[in-house]
């Protein structure tokens, strides 16, 4: 039987047995964890085989052929795109609101909110105060024009990367005439900067066809942002000069042809799938602002569309235009490079945007349930909102304009 010195050498020698174990444990699953942050997957061509259809009944545009989705023998399957599929339970609506100066407005309550569907005031039901977390995906524009600003840019997204809060995922996508996923959605820090570092323009210079801005941002959202809850943003850098739509001044090129099948993707289109998804757009031009776009002036047209014949006449052109347009819908802001110090001190201030956002939820109802009498089932369509705040006279507030509900709801 052994005595008391041999228990003890046994006890002592399981202990460092013990010890070494644990040791080895942590050493792998370091090892483990490095592995993963490691592994940066290949860039993603998200136009790849991708073509259009529009519904001639409803005008809806559908995305008939993705990479992303294949039958079992390798062939690509036709899918719907989601841009108007969206559940009308609850209605969810991110805001931002921010001072005349810029600045976030922290603290806000519930009851400090009013929200209307078609001018019918609603009751709010859902109230987050930015505690969940958020999406944000960042867009880069990789194209010869912006060749200049490519060091400060990615300078400025690591600012960015740095100032969301831990729980908060990032995505980034880069693009010229098509359009790359560096990396989905990752709230692993290094592997996020290491996708930003790895857009580089001069390797798409010999990516001809132009700049093609809305179709990057529509493929994107589609590819990034269905079925995702939270706080949802994208982050646009970019020059605004679009190739892919034909966009101009007049505002009937920002959508589809009446009637006969206009198989191409319009402006509206791309609009409609960020109001759809309930994603914010933080646009930021290289360009210099336009003289009579004052935060003021776009503040005073939130609610009512920048694409009208008379623009013609105020010497805004007609990219840094549809820019701003598409900030109006989506909600979000829209900010210029060159009247801040650095476009660091820009990222920084949309992360604090970011951060500071709200999101509010209700239950559709129309006019008559909310007059006391017999409930009225929500008509189909699109549905104009407008968001008020209480006791905040000077505040700006910016969410997207409209929701849809499909037909028979």
């Amino acid at each position: 039987m052994p005595g008391p010195q041999h228990r003890h050498l046994a006890s002592k020698n399981l202990t460092i047995l013990l010890v070494f174990a644990a040791m080895g444990f942590a050493a792998l699953a370091q090892t483990h964890t490095k592995r993963q942050i490691s592994k940066l997957p290949r860039p993603r061509q998200l136009d790849q085989g991708v073509r259009w259809q529009r519904d001639a009944a409803t005008r809806e545009l559908r995305l008939i052929t993705h990479p992303a989705a294949r039958t079992p023998n390798g062939a690509p399957e036709a899918i719907a795109s989601p841009a108007i599929a969206i559940v009308t339970q609850m209605v969810p609506v991110t805001c931002s609101v921010s001072t005349s100066a810029g600045d976030p407005v922290p603290g806000l309550k519930r009851d400090d909110f009013r929200v209307y569907d078609n001018g019918v005031e609603q009751n709010i039901a859902y109230f987050d105060a930015s505690s969940e977390p958020a999406s944000v995906a960042m867009i880069i524009d990789a194209s010869p024009s912006v060749l200049r600003e490519t060091d400060e840019m990615k300078r400025a997204a690591d600012t960015l990367i740095d100032a969301l809060a831990p729980l908060d995922q990032a995505a980034v996508a880069d693009f010229s005439a098509h359009t790359y996923l560096q990396l989905p959605f990752s709230d692993v820090r290094e592997l996020i900067r290491r996708a930003v570092a790895r857009v580089d323009p001069r390797e798409l210079l010999a990516d001809t066809g132009g700049s093609n801005i809305y179709e990057a941002v529509y493929l994107v959202a589609q590819d990034l942002f269905p079925g995702r809850k939270g706080r949802k943003s994208i982050v646009l850098l970019t020059d605004g000069q679009d190739s892919g739509l034909g966009l101009t001044l007049d505002p009937s090129s920002a959508s589809a042809r009446p009637g006969g099948a206009d198989n191409r993707l319009t402006f509206d289109d791309v609009a409609t799938l960020l109001a759809s998804e309930d994603v914010q757009v933080f646009a930021v031009s290289t360009e210099n602002r336009p003289k009579i776009m004052t935060p003021d002036w776009l503040a005073a047209h939130a609610s009512t569309t920048l694409l009208t014949r008379s623009s013609r006449d105020q010497a805004i052109p007609p990219y840094t235009l549809y820019l701003a347009e598409l900030v109006r819908r989506a909600g979000g802001q829209l900010y210029f490079l060159r009247e801040r110090q650095t476009l660091a001190d820009t990222f920084r201030e949309i992360a604090r945007n970011i951060r500071a956002e709200y999101t509010l939820g209700f239950y559709p109802r129309a006019s008559t349930e909310a007059s006391g009498t017999a409930a009225a089932p929500v008509p189909g369509g699109w549905h104009q909102l407008r968001l008020e705040i209480r006791r905040q006279a000077d505040a700006h507030i910016s969410y997207r304009t409209s929701y849809f509900v499909p037909a028979g709801n």
